[in-house]
């Protein structure tokens, strides 16, 4: 269970970002709004690696 959350260093403080937490063998993503909610879960460190380093060069594209 994870329960070391922590938000990025660079949020602003109007609860529009997410939180990283982690245990001994996984990682998960949430919603800083909504700590109750669904988490992304991530198994080993490579793979949320993976998702920052992507999340960097901006792979990602919006739908909106």
């Amino acid at each position: 269970m994870i329960t070391n959350w922590r938000k990025p260093s660079r949020s602003e403080g109007n609860g529009a970002c997410v939180e990283l937490g982690y245990d001994t063998t996984s990682c998960g993503v949430r919603d800083s709004k909504n700590a109750a909610g669904p988490v992304l879960l991530f198994q080993g460190r490579a793979s949320i690696l993976a998702l920052v380093a992507a999340a960097k060069t901006a792979q990602f594209t919006s739908s909106r």
